[in-house]
This record gives C-alpha cells, sequence and structure tokens, in this order.
C-alpha cells in the first residue's frame, strides 16, 4: 500500500464481535452480509442501527433486532455521497424530488449540489437560504450545498455564504455564460481562494482552459467536423492540463485547500499528486462515466448524449484512471449528475448539445463491477463514494462510513446482472441515459437513510421533504 492510499484509510477499531455484546439491548435494526469497511470486506459481517445511528459493525452471529435481514452475499456498504450533482439545471425538470430520487434508488444517501441553478445562481447567502429551504421542503435525501460567485461582485459574499452553510465553493477556468457559468479568470480566482482560505472549506474548480478550448474549438469548426469527433477534438487533453496547474498553483499561493472537480486524464492525477507530495492541499475527483465510457465506442454510437465536459477520453485514459485509482491517488468518485431533456442532447451538431449526462441511479453498482472486473479491493468504493467526501466537505461528523455514532446511511448490493434501463426503473425524470442497454452485474436492492429503508430495491419510499441540509460546523473564524 502506498503511503498516499494510506493517507484514506479510517480506523476500525470498534468493530468486534457479536460475542462481546451478549448482554446489550436488541437494536433496531441488524443487516448480515457482506461489510464493505475502508480498510478491508468482512465476509460474515453485520451493521447494527439504533436510533437512526450506527450502532456497531461485528462479525460472527449478529445480535437480536427488532428487525434482522441475512442478505447472504450481498454487499453492504456505506451509503455514497455524491459530490457532484446538478438538480436544478435546466429550470422546472429535474429539481431535488426527481435527483433524490434518483439518488436513492442508486444507493447515495447524501447529495453535494452544485450553484449554477437556471434562474438563481448560488452566490449570496440569501440565494443558499432559499436553496436550503427549497431542498428541505423536496429532497427524498440528505444534502449539502457548493456556493459560487458572481465575477462582478468578486469575493465580497464568499464570509456570508459559509455562515449561511455551504461546504464548498465552486469555480470554472472555462465559461459559458457571464452569469449562468462564467469563467474566473485567475486575479479573480486568487481573490476568492484567499477569502476562502480562513473558512478551511474547499475551493473547487472546473478544469478548461478557456483561451485554449475557444482556440481549439475554431479550428474544429474551420475544419468542418460537427459530428462524435469535434467535442474530443474542440477539448484535447492540453485544455485540461493548463487548467490543473492554474488552480493548484493559486491554492499553493493562498494556503486555500485546492479540488479539481473532475479529471478524465491520468496525467492529470499525476500532477495532483506532483502538488501533494510538495505538502498542498490538492484534490482530485474522478466521474463514474470517465470509468466507464470512452470515446471510440461509446461517444461515437451515443453522440451528443456522451458529450460532457470535459470529454470521455479514449479506452487508454480509462483504464489509466483505473490504475489510479488502484494507486489510492484519486480523492472522490462522483457522477456530475444532470438530466438535459432529450432534445438538448440530440443535435446532429455535437458542438451545440448541452454538455452533462445523468448517473444517480448508476454510479455505486459501476463503480463495484469495474473495481472487481480490475482486481481493485472492493475497500475504495467506501473511501471514495463515502468517506473522503464526508471528510472533503467537513459532514464527517455524521456521514461517510459504517461507524459507531454516524447516521445509519446504507447501501445494499445484491449480484443481479441486468441490462439498465433508465426509462424502465421509473425513478428518473428522463428515460435517456449513456449506459442504457449496458449489463449491470450488481443492483441495488436496498437504500438506508438514518436507519430507514428508503428503496426496497423495487420503489423509492422516502417522501420529498425528509431529506435534511447538511451544513458544516464552523470551526475556523471568517476574516471579515
Amino acid at each position: 500500500m502506498t503511503a498516499e492510499s494510506a493517507a484514506h484509510l479510517s480506523s476500525d477499531s470498534q468493530f468486534a464481535s457479536a460475542e462481546d455484546f451478549r448482554t446489550m439491548a436488541d437494536f433496531d435494526l441488524v443487516l448480515r452480509g457482506t461489510i464493505v469497511l475502508p480498510t478491508r470486506v468482512v465476509g460474515a459481517g453485520f451493521v447494527a442501527v439504533s436510533g437512526g445511528k450506527v450502532a456497531m459493525i461485528g462479525e460472527g452471529t449478529p445480535p437480536a433486532a427488532r428487525e434482522r435481514h441475512d442478505l447472504g452475499q450481498a454487499l453492504i456498504l456505506p451509503g455514497a455521497i455524491d459530490a457532484q450533482v446538478h438538480s436544478l439545471s435546466q429550470r422546472d425538470q429535474e429539481d431535488f424530488q426527481w435527483s433524490t430520487r434518483s439518488a436513492a434508488a442508486g444507493g447515495v444517501t447524501t447529495i453535494v449540489d452544485m450553484p449554477y441553478d437556471e434562474g438563481d445562481v448560488v452566490s449570496s447567502a440569501a440565494a443558499v437560504r432559499r436553496k436550503a429551504a427549497h431542498g428541505e421542503a423536496t429532497a427524498r435525501v440528505d444534502f449539502a450545498l457548493y456556493g459560487t460567485v458572481d465575477p462582478t461582485e468578486g469575493p465580497g459574499r464568499i464570509a456570508e455564504m459559509v455562515d449561511a452553510g455551504v461546504s464548498a465553493f465552486k469555480f470554472s477556468t472555462f465559461g459559458t455564460h457571464p452569469t449562468r457559468f462564467p469563467r474566473i479568470p485567475p486575479a479573480l480566482l486568487m481573490d476568492c481562494f484567499a477569502a476562502i482560505a480562513p473558512s478551511g472549506l474547499t475551493a473547487g474548480v472546473h478544469n478548461e482552459d478557456h483561451e485554449a478550448v475557444e482556440a481549439y474549438a475554431a479550428r474544429t469548426r474551420a475544419a468542418g467536423i460537427s459530428d462524435w469527433r469535434a467535442h474530443g477534438l474542440s477539448r484535447p487533453p492540453i485544455t485540461e492540463l493548463l487548467a490543473m496547474h492554474q488552480i493548484y498553483e493559486i491554492g499553493a499561493a493562498t494556503g486555500c485547500p485546492a479540488h479539481v472537480v473532475h479529471c478524465s486524464l491520468a496525467r492529470g492525477y499525476d500532477i495532483a499528486a506532483g502538488y501533494r507530495a510538495q505538502g498542498f492541499a490538492a484534490t482530485v475527483e474522478a466521474c463514474i462515466h470517465y470509468l466507464v465510457l470512452d470515446e471510440e465506442t461509446d461517444v461515437r454510437r451515443l453522440g451528443g448524449k456522451a458529450k460532457i465536459n470535459p470529454p470521455i477520453r479514449p479506452r487508454a485514459e480509462v483504464e489509466g484512471l483505473w490504475r489510479h485509482v488502484a494507486a489510492g491517488r484519486v480523492t472522490l468518485v462522483s457522477t456530475d449528475h444532470v438530466s438535459w431533456s432529450e432534445d438538448r442532447k440530440t443535435d446532429p451538431d455535437m458542438l451545440a448539445n448541452a454538455s452533462g449526462v445523468p448517473g444517480l441511479e448508476v454510479m455505486v453498482p459501476l463503480f463495484v463491477a469495474g473495481a472487481l472486473a480490475r482486481g481493485i479491493p472492493l475497500s475504495w468504493a467506501a473511501r471514495l463514494m463515502a468517506e473522503n467526501p464526508a471528510r472533503h466537505f467537513r459532514i464527517d461528523g455524521t456521514k461517510g462510513a459504517l461507524t459507531p455514532g454516524r447516521d445509519a446511511d446504507i447501501t445494499v448490493l445484491t449480484p443481479e446482472p441486468r441490462l439498465y434501463d433508465a426509462a424502465a426503473s421509473g425513478h428518473n425524470v428522463v428515460g435517456w441515459s449513456p449506459y442504457n442497454g449496458r449489463e449491470i452485474p450488481w443492483r441495488v436492492s436496498g437504500t438506508y437513510r438514518r436507519g430507514e429503508l428508503v428503496f426496497d430495491g423495487t420503489s423509492v419510499l422516502a417522501q420529498p421533504g425528509s431529506g435534511r441540509f447538511l451544513r458544516p460546523p464552523q470551526t475556523h473564524p471568517i476574516m471579515r
């Protein structure tokens, strides 16, 4: 094990044998199966729940409980935390009711929602409070929020958004709209990082160099290329790698934790590791689509339905990313989920389509399948989709692990191969998905949020408004 991978591990010193607890009172719920922990996988283990919290994890004969399930060959994982969701990117389209329904069906018990909401970008304390209230009225799983800035205002509202409860901030080195999704140029980005640093929160950045993308896109159009090849040609690797250096250098200069919210290139993980080796807080996120889809097969076949920024890369890059997963150089795995209406993903001109795909319902089983196919320990699933995101967004006091005292957020996977169909499941606002028709060997057969069954393998049981807004503890003083 590398030093970097060891840094991600958490202690499971509270792991115990049931024989040591025979005198304890009955629990509310006990699940028995293969327990996936950040440091190991226990083939005959159990998790016991009391009062919505994990009360005990152990192996051997499970203790008594008011509700007890022997799940056989099932995998029992901590509920996933999806670090990158866009629930309100298209007005009157998805919203929290649908995104969190997909989440529950996918074993995701917490989402971290992005700030670029159509009609109400989250760039002030008032906007944070509006979105938090809206989420608490409509969400089915728990949620945390990103904030951002209005580039005409600069960093002046960052402190008030910290006070309002955001868990991180999001910016972009590439812009598609001056207010909806603006480019934050280097000097302003540095001012924003400096304003965030005293809070201890992380600055996450979309990593594509604006000028380089504009130049390569112009070349692609001038060459008359508009089919599936156009997107990758308009955003070659150098556009992403230039931006990553800028992001990490600004983090190093300001002392603000710098996070690249999606990296499609193996070289990018080398860059992040280099900054960490120099002592800087430089984290990096892999989206599930970069670990599953490839340009030569999937983008060729799907066209606009596989258009994502940064682009889906060739299969060689996909396998390179998995090697970085195995080496411990990936910080988080997320979806970058967005459910655009189908008309915004089917233009024959590849560059005219909206960017992004849905993924909440399939992230966990796809990652588990990919890891097992490559001999990667399942403990990485617990780290990259639960433990590390909880720590990253500073909600690890209650979330992120099957650890006594934390919320009993649990995902159950059973070995049931199926062909995925987003429309047939009934848990997605759209019926299209880049994963439609793909065989997935694992099925989410149960999701528990704070000890309550919110998905039974067929139906989402959680009602809108049962999710809670999560805010990090304010342990760092804010400079005003």
